[in-house]
């Protein structure tokens, strides 16, 4: 049977189409086409079935999901959204705030303390100095795929983890912040935990700073 127009197609084939579009393109090429396009794709089971498609979830999941889309969108932008976490580009995206004694430098991982970290993909870490060394990075959540909308209702939450740890031979403080900042980079909201001061003598481990 010929078709002259897409629309006279079934709907569950319409539906099985869409499911493979980027989620994206659905949104912004699709939806707004005409009305069955978009309650099309704004159904329960496209979303739920481009999680499945994606590994988000499995056959059997179980767990209550209030916005099938949101969850969508917010599962395929989790990831690390810093660049250059673990130096292998040396500084770049970094800058280096405070920079004090014999300054920030760039080392390799031992063989011993790679079998201590608990990433062995890591071979090299940002190493500080006996004074004050501060770095910091912006990352534009915007550009990282986050856009206003979703931000501004749905407010997903930001996971901030470090690792780091201390000389033997010396003492340490480790400090960790994190400021959410508005377009115009003025801040709306500062997080920053109590720091950890390490003791002359430790035990050199890594530890995982979180927030």
């Amino acid at each position: 049977m010929a078709v002259g127009n897409i629309n006279e197609l079934p709907e569950n084939i319409l539906l099985e189409l869409f499911i493979h579009i980027p989620a994206r393109q659905l949104l912004l090429r699709c939806r707004p086409v005409c009305s069955l396009w978009r309650d099309l794709i704004d159904l329960v089971t496209l979303w739920k079935r481009k999680c499945l498609q994606e590994g988000f979830i499995t056959e059997d999941w179980d767990q209550p999901v209030a916005d099938w889309k949101i969850f969508y969108f917010l599962r395929s932008l989790q990831r690390n959204l810093l660049h250059n976490p673990c130096a292998e580009e040396g500084f770049e995206f970094w800058s280096l705030d405070v920079n004090g004694g014999d300054e920030w430098k760039v080392e390799d991982l031992s063989k011993d303390q790679r079998k201590e970290f608990p990433n062995d993909q890591v071979k090299k870490y940002f190493v500080t100095s006996y004074y004050t060394c501060l770095k910091s990075q912006v990352v534009d959540l915007k550009a990282e795929g986050y856009w206003e909308e979703l931000m501004d209702t749905t407010r997903p939450d930001i996971e901030v983890k470090d690792w780091f740890a201390a000389r033997p031979d010396c003492g340490s403080k480790y400090q960790l912040c994190v400021q959410l900042l508005s377009s115009a980079h003025a801040p709306l909201g500062t997080f920053q935990p109590d720091p950890v001061m390490i003791q002359q003598k430790s035990d050199a481990k890594w530890r995982e700073g979180l927030m």
